[in-house]
């Protein structure tokens, strides 16, 4: 009789049979690292990003290039075109009247003290933007002294200045304006400057400024400017009334003492 021969079980079929169906368990399987971890594999275009799949992530990497490129055309644009704040200098004054009445001492007590107070000044204003034009819209100056206005407020007209110039404007305040009342404090301290022949003054601009500079327009910026300079005044005082009011007349030019130094705030 021939024999047949059944063909033998895989190793895996056999570990099933064995122990009721159960896998065996090997002594590899338990030392420590004997089972290999599994491994996944992954590749490129698969799963459900935004840039999944070969158009989308072209697309993605020519966003991110243009944004790139913008952001660093905006820096570059910034960084030459950025204006610069203006000079101001203070490079003569005349002093045409500084008059002080009614101190409140004496026979003037009771009244206000007021000045009559009237200069001219030459103001530089220089623009140090190489590549901007400076455009400057209601400007308006006036003198203060001890931190109070002596003079009103002087409309200038509008400036149109090229780029890297400087120009050079010569208002008079104080001229055929009724007289500004001061503090007795304030009044008795310039009464005491002049007679020593030198006053601390404050020279005040303000306005507003814009850049130009081809297509490129800037947004209209406040300006305040400041120059504090000393100036010296011949001693020429008269009583007022028998009270301590005092007056100096100089003539058109009062030497500045000192360096005048000027800040300005945009």
């Amino acid at each position: 009789m021939a024999e047949h021969h059944l063909p033998p079980e895989p190793a895996d079929e056999r570990h099933h049979h064995n122990h009721g169906g159960k896998a065996a368990v090997h002594a590899d399987d338990l030392k420590p690292g004997g089972r290999r971890p599994r491994r996944y594999g992954y590749y490129y275009g698969g799963g459900d990003g935004y840039c999944a799949g070969d158009p989308a992530r072209t697309l993605c990497f020519v966003v991110l290039v243009v944004i790139l490129l913008a952001g660093i055309t905006a820096l570059v644009l910034y960084l030459v075109y950025r204006p610069s704040r203006p000079a101001f200098a203070v490079t003569s004054v005349a002093v045409y009247s500084l008059s002080l009445n009614g101190t409140g001492n004496g026979a003037g007590a009771g009244g206000p003290a007021t000045l009559a107070a009237s200069f001219q000044l030459t103001l530089v204003i220089r623009n140090p933007n190489g590549r901007s034009a400076a455009r400057y819209d209601r400007l308006a100056a006036y003198v203060a002294y001890r931190g109070e206005p002596i003079t009103a407020p002087a409309p200038m007209p509008p400036l149109v200045q090229d780029a890297d110039s400087a120009v050079a404007v010569a208002p008079v305040l104080g001229a055929a304006a009724p007289p500004v009342p001061v503090s007795p404090d304030t009044a008795a301290a310039l009464a005491t400057d002049v007679s020593y022949g030198v006053v601390a003054l404050r020279v005040v601009v303000l306005g507003r400024v814009r850049f130009v500079s081809g297509p490129f327009r800037s947004g209209w910026h406040s300006m305040y400017a400041r120059c504090d300079l000393l100036v010296g005044v011949r001693k020429s005082l008269q009583a007022a009334g028998g009270g301590g009011g005092g007056g100096a007349g100089a003539g058109p030019e009062a030497p500045l003492l000192g360096n005048p130094t000027c800040a300005i705030d945009m």
